[in-house]
């Protein structure tokens, strides 16, 4: 029997759809589950003490006031660190977050705490500017720069900054899990995060990628930042954790995913601002990876799980042709193996099972809105992040990088040297 029995585009689609469910088969596998116990730190011995005890400055940019601004910003002041220095930027004295962090340091009086307010704008993206102005007066060799949504566990610090002990680690940074402030599209975000982008990471890193930096946490030595060219190269950047993290990166060292998993809050009330945050995400993605955002739509399984049961119908309805009955029992075993690891990654990446069972009927509406946004994400030239309409272009300032860091321009050393 001849292939072309099946047409050659729809074993294209067969083959998408495989694709797709082998993508979930392994997120499922991977995946170590929320509710698992947290991995201990691989740096030990006297290395390790001696990494646990190095001082630490905290970077903290802030711009407006978030519905849990205080409660995160309080885990930081919470931290069984011994010594660490919490750096807190506003552009403005009148900017809500910094009452917050007043309110802070009033609670908080043995810790070393600073507001710093500083409106200098270094270049378009206003969260550099922010941390250039923090990174002036940082005391410590040590950096965290941490996004102002997030909470943290107690030991956060000790954890994050332990690779750091590693001369060939140049990058630590952490992945994130949402946490619901808000009603029904506060929870789709949540599993926008939970369900799509973490398990993502999770795969990319057991593949040993480590071609991520996420503006959760970033942990690096300053003279690192230094030698890639500091906040003052990102100051034009969309990604600008993930420039960071890149620039490390050229110098020879690694980027290293923390066993530590912070939790970040979703407060989008309505379907369009989380579009608006979804997308730019995405678009964000496209600038730094058009090949891998290319990628990402055999990654949203839903879609590809209809279409291969819709498949299934229609061979087993068209004859008893061999090539059809072939192309039949791939597609139902594709159907079969990513329906299934579908519902184990939803219950390993569930907080309960009773949310597992709240959840599950909002999988196929979340995952067909995440296609769209990715349709909506390959179009478009800029973002709006912040009240300011950003270029997601910065193929410019991404050359610029590597032309910086070659060999040919700049000497940077050998990564052992960078400590």
């Amino acid at each position: 029997m001849s292939l072309h029995s099946v047409p050659i585009p729809l074993w294209v689609v067969i083959a998408l759809c495989c694709a797709s469910s082998l993508y979930a088969t392994l997120v499922a596998l991977v995946h170590p589950g929320w509710r698992a116990s947290a991995r201990t730190s691989r740096v030990d011995g006297d290395e390790a003490r001696e990494t646990v005890h190095a001082p630490v400055s905290v970077l903290k940019p802030l711009c407006g006031a978030e519905p849990r601004l205080y409660a995160n910003l309080e885990t930081f002041c919470n931290q069984t660190h011994p010594s660490y220095q919490l750096l807190f930027g506003v552009a403005s004295a009148s900017d809500p977050a910094a009452r917050i962090v007043r309110t802070l340091m009033r609670n908080y009086p043995q810790l070393d705490i600073e507001l710093v307010i500083d409106a200098t704008p270094h270049g378009s993206n206003r969260k550099v500017s922010n941390l250039i102005s923090l990174a002036a007066r940082a005391r410590h060799d040590a950096l965290v720069i941490a996004d102002s949504d997030i909470a943290v566990q107690p030991d956060y610090l000790t954890r994050v900054t332990a690779p750091l002990a590693d001369a060939k680690v140049g990058v630590v940074t952490c992945l994130y899990r949402g946490r619901r402030v808000g009603g029904f599209w506060a929870r789709m975000g949540v599993l926008f995060i939970d369900k799509w982008f973490a398990p993502s990471v999770y795969l990319a890193n057991a593949l040993d990628v480590d071609a991520f930096g996420f503006g959760a946490t970033i942990a690096v030595r300053r003279e690192a930042l230094s030698k890639s060219g500091g906040f003052e190269a990102l100051r034009d950047m969309l990604a600008d954790d993930y420039r960071l993290s890149e620039r490390v990166r050229a110098l020879g060292l690694r980027t290293v995913l923390s066993d530590v998993v912070v939790t970040t809050d979703v407060t989008e009330r309505g379907l369009g601002a989380l579009w608006q945050r979804e997308t730019r995400w995405l678009r964000t993605i496209r600038s730094v990876n058009p090949s891998g955002f290319a990628s990402l739509c055999i990654t949203i399984t839903t879609p590809w799980l209809l279409t291969s049961g819709l498949l299934g119908l229609h061979l087993d309805s068209s004859g008893a042709d061999f090539t059809q009955s072939v192309a039949d029992t791939i597609v139902d075993l594709s159907t079969s193996f990513g329906l299934s690891a579908r519902l184990l990654l939803h219950w390993r990446t569930a907080r309960s099972m009773r949310a597992f069972w709240r959840d599950l009927p909002l999988i196929p509406l979340r995952d067909a809105l995440l296609m769209l946004e990715w349709c909506a994400a390959c179009f478009g030239s800029s973002v709006l992040w912040r009240g300011s309409r950003v270029p997601v272009d910065d193929s410019g300032a991404a050359n610029r990088v590597r032309e910086q860091n070659s060999p040919a321009v700049a000497d940077t050393g050998d990564a052992s040297d960078i400590h």
